[in-house]
Order: C-alpha cells, then structure tokens, then sequence
C-alpha cells in the first residue's frame, strides 16, 4: 500500500522550530491534563509520518498535541500546517507533551523510542516494522508486558475494510479449506536505502496472512536480487509454510513496471481476490473450485471443474489509517485490546528475520 521514502529522524540535542507553536509552552506542561480528548504526539512526520499527522488531528476522539522530527523544514511545514500542535526535534520532549505517541519515524530508530514511551508510561502505536531485529521486538513486547503500557503494532491493513471482511470469509469456513494464498506488492519506487524490499513491503502482507490463518509459518524461503544498490534487495520472493498446510508466497519488489496490490486466497469451496488497487471493487469471491467426492477413486471420473457466479460484496469506504488510529485511541484509554498487540509485532519481525536468513543463505528454507 506504502513505500516510506527515507523520513527525518528524531535526535536528542536537535533545536526546535521558533515558531508560534513551539512556543505554546502550557499545552505542553505534564501537569496540564486532557479533560475529554487524549493528547497525541507524532515522532516522524516525513513521507509516512505527515500522514499519521493528518490523521490524529482529525481523529474526534483525541487531539494533535505535538510532533517531532529532526529535519528543521518538516518542522517549519508541520507548525504552519498544525498551529496548536507543540513542534520539536526532542523526542523526549515530546513524550512529556503527549498521553500517548505515534511512532513513525525510520524504522532503525522504532525499538529505541518505543522503549522510551513504555519506561515513561505512554502507550504507543509503532509503524512497520516493529523493530529490526527479533532480540529488539522481543525486547519491547517484554517491557510493555512488565509495565503494563499498552502498545500495538502498526499493522495498516488489518483495519482495511475489505481484510476484515476476508478474514471473516476465511474464518468463518466460507471458502472452504484455504489450500493456498499469494499476494503481489509492487511499484517502481521509492527505492529506499535504509532497508530493503523485504522489510519496507514485507510487514503488510506477513501480518495480513497471519491474521487471515490465525497461525503463524513453521517455515520461510526467500530470494532477491539487488540491482541498484549493493546488498539492498530490490525485489524479494517470499514463501511461508503453516503446519495446517497451507502455503503463502509473496513478491515484493520496488523495481516493476506495474502498481499492484493483490491478495488471493484459494480455498477448496471458493476464491477471492483482494485488489487493493480498485477504486471501489476491492473484494470479489468467486464460487469456483474442482470438486472431489469423498469416494475419489480416478482422475476421470470424481473431478469436476466447477464455474459459478461472482460475488462483490458492498465494503464500507473506511480509511485504514483512520480507524487504526481511532482504534489506539480507545487501546490507549484501556478501553479494548489491541488488534495488532506487541506479541503481533514479535512474530512478524520473527517471519521477516527468518526470511532474511534465507536470502543470505541463496533461499534455503529456515525452520521457526
């Protein structure tokens, strides 16, 4: 759905924009509570960031109360834009400002500042990928755990309307036995530098697998290729094995001719096809499949190809990043539990680590 360019990051010492904003010093006071809305920070507000920016001000149950980020013309850009909002390049400032923090910053930088809300007590949503490493997503889930700081995982489309929907279909036997699922993620650019196809794409369609099964690969393969940058995979090939059986493979790549954004899932009753690319079929289900009777005795005759209709379900026009911030709202207030908790963010990380094994061993499969 994404591809981050490369966002300012946020650094202890970094001066904050003069501007009106940054001078509303009371909005910013720890002693100064929200009576109704909860006060949300922004770290990162670059080329994914300004987006959850946008986002949390609109939000009706909170408020934008501060964004930081390291690059003085995004912070220039954010205090015309925000005027209210406390602008800073501190980021622990900016945890005193807010109840609970949106993080958005690069992805090297994600474990660190997480850290830093849990030990002062402020839930937080972290953007994809959790953390770069499985020692680092552990680290994190650990300390929310033994704090009790609520902390969710920045997993985007398992708020997407039509994935809810299709986790629905699967979970609910609709389709049948799942025997397989594919997913397709590519455009050409924005090629990154600071991780490589499999980290910037890998976490959206990983996660939308494991919430669609409710089980987590026994085993990854992966191959890549870097052809632009040394050691920077511009195109991966992802395979997951579940012990249920089912078999998922991905390919991602910022080096294509063609936008996609396709998910299929083929079960033993029906099919259906997640297009993220339509305007507004996004979701059709098809009644095809190969019937076997139980007494399946040769090739000619017990298997029937069947041919039936196709169905596109009506899918609420809901923006993802909306409800997903709406939905930390209320996961902040420890009013519900996260979708998309820390645990969710380990076993990703834990797929992505296990992939990146595989590329540097030439694809062979690594056991999880």
């Amino acid at each position: 759905m994404r591809a981050r360019s490369a966002r300012g990051y946020l650094a202890p010492g970094v001066p904050r924009v003069e501007s009106r904003a940054a001078r509303l010093r009371p909005r910013c006071d720890p002693r100064v509570l929200s009576v109704s809305r909860l006060r949300l920070g922004v770290i990162g507000a670059g080329a994914w960031g300004k987006n959850h920016v946008r986002t949390a001000a609109a939000t009706p149950e909170a408020e934008l109360a501060a964004v930081c980020d390291s690059d003085p013309k995004v912070r220039e850009r954010v205090a015309r834009q925000h005027p209210s909002a406390h602008v800073t390049g501190d980021p622990v400032e900016l945890v005193e400002c807010a109840d609970a923090v949106i993080i958005a910053s690069p992805a090297a930088t994600h474990a660190r500042f997480a850290r830093q809300c849990i030990d002062a007590g402020k839930p937080c949503l972290v953007e994809k990928p959790f953390a770069l490493s499985v020692r680092d997503a552990e680290g994190v889930a650990r300390a929310a755990a033994e704090r009790g700081v609520p902390v969710m995982a920045g997993h985007l489309l398992l708020f997407h309307p039509a994935v809810e929907r299709l986790r629905a279909l699967v979970q609910g036997g609709e389709l049948g036995k799942v025997y397989y699922l594919y997913g397709l993620r590519v455009n050409l650019g924005q090629v990154r530098a600071d991780e490589n196809a499999l980290w910037s794409f890998g976490p959206h369609d990983v996660s939308v697998a494991l919430y669609l099964l409710g089980e987590v690969p026994t085993r990854v393969a992966a191959q890549g290729r870097s052809y632009l940058q040394p050691k920077v995979e511009d195109v991966v090939f992802l395979t997951m094995e579940f012990a249920s059986g089912v078999l998922a493979h991905v390919q991602l790549s910022w080096l294509d001719p063609h936008k996609e954004r396709k998910l299929t899932v083929v079960g033993a009753k029906k099919m259906a096809v997640f297009d993220d690319m339509e305007a507004r079929e996004k979701l059709r289900i098809y009644d095809k499949g190969v019937d076997r009777p139980p007494e399946y005795g040769s090739y000619g005759e017990s298997l029937a190809v069947r041919e039936g209709d196709i169905f596109i379900p009506k899918i609420p026009n809901v923006e993802p990043l909306a409800a997903e911030l709406a939905h930390f709202v209320r996961v902040a207030r420890g009013t519900e539990p996260p979708r998309a908790g820390p645990e969710d963010g380990v076993r990703v990380v834990q797929v992505l680590d296990g992939a990146s094994r595989s590329l540097a061993a030439g694809g062979a499969p690594v056991a999880l």
